[in-house]
């Protein structure tokens, strides 16, 4: 039960995060200034204001989410200082770098470098996504990972993915989280399971990602809850068998992929799904979701190299996901992100 001491301490602290990455951000531009590249586009884009607005309506849902039951406060409502300053330090330390690519227009580092360490990754991979030092491909990238993307979306990247959690939640309705089996796609750090697994501990995870790194930093994040399992491997040929995925999330992966690629990474989550198993699925808005934010997305592989991005928001994703025999049940727009849930008869 939530408390009003709870309230409070969840009201200061994601208002003093909003200050906080938003402060980031701004000083990142400034920085930055020179190095990104002029948009093309006409379209208008949303003001400052207008995006702490929305921010802000994301956080009243986050609250009353968790007033709800439908997941727990935040396990890092109170985030420690020391831990935001030394990742900030981090973030700037590498901004420079950053910016020589955006300048240069290169986010081919990791293909050209590669080693043992990217034998058998395929090659749409092989990117410095956001232009970002190593890619996914080292442990300094996945100690700074979130906090980038946190200073991309204004300090909202986790109320977004914790939204995946709603739906969890009714799915669960009478049935023990013990007894259901989830498997993440392209799980990363590790972050969206924190959430869930602080919500539902005993439930049976796996976590999927071609990254051995941000493995590493997933495990480390997840020691502390168990039935959590990690494995290296491809979206598109996950070693899991047949119907036995209750569930399966998949949170930002399908603006990174190439046309086909996309395609092949949805019937595979198609094939683990248990017949009424829920696919859940969060990623970035596309054209004409929400108008206003249409000049952002059209600037946003061009500043931040995404190369799969200008086709993924002009795919039909409720289509896609049709076409492997999976059922459309839902969809919601949260801050910059849609929300879709699908179902295997």
């Amino acid at each position: 039960m939530v408390t009003a001491l709870d309230r409070m301490a969840f009201a200061m602290s994601q208002t003093a995060r909003v200050g906080w990455f938003l402060a980031e951000y701004r000083m990142s531009v400034r920085t930055s200034r020179g190095s990104m590249p002029k948009a093309k586009s006409r379209r208008n884009v949303p003001q400052t204001a207008a995006i702490v607005a929305e921010l802000r309506r994301l956080f009243v849902r986050d609250w009353q989410n968790v007033r709800a039951g439908y997941y727990r406060l935040p396990h890092d409502v109170m985030p420690r200082p020391r831990q935001l300053l030394a990742d900030a330090r981090g973030f700037f330390r590498d901004l420079p770098t950053v910016n020589r690519r955006r300048r240069e227009r290169h986010g081919d580092e990791v293909r050209e470098t590669a080693d043992r360490a990217t034998a058998g990754l395929p090659d749409y991979y092989l990117q410095n996504f956001h232009f970002q030092t190593d890619g996914y491909l080292s442990a300094d990238s996945a100690r700074l990972y979130d906090h980038q993307v946190e200073v991309l979306f204004g300090g909202g990247a986790d109320a977004m993915r914790r939204q995946v959690l709603v739906p969890i939640h009714h799915y669960l309705g009478a049935r023990p989280a013990e007894a259901v089996r989830l498997v993440d796609v392209a799980c990363g750090t590790g972050q969206f399971l924190t959430f869930l697994k602080d919500t539902h501990p005993m439930m049976s995870t796996v976590g999927v990602d071609l990254s051995h790194p941000y493995l590493q930093e997933a495990g480390r994040r997840l020691a502390p809850w168990p039935r959590t399992q990690l494995l290296q491997a491809q979206g598109e040929r996950m070693p899991l068998a047949d119907a036995t995925a209750d569930l399966v999330t998949c949170i930002f992966l399908f603006h990174e992929l190439p046309n086909e690629v996309r395609r092949a990474v949805a019937a595979e989550m198609a094939r683990v799904l248990k017949p009424g198993g829920q696919l859940i699925f969060l990623d970035s808005l596309q054209l004409g979701d929400r108008p206003s934010f249409d000049g952002l997305l059209e600037y946003f592989p061009r500043a931040f190299h995404e190369p799969y991005y200008e086709e993924y928001t002009q795919d039909d994703l409720i289509g896609l996901f049709r076409d492997t025999g999976l059922s459309f049940v839902a969809l919601d727009h949260v801050f910059m992100s849609k929300l879709l849930l699908f179902e295997k008869p």
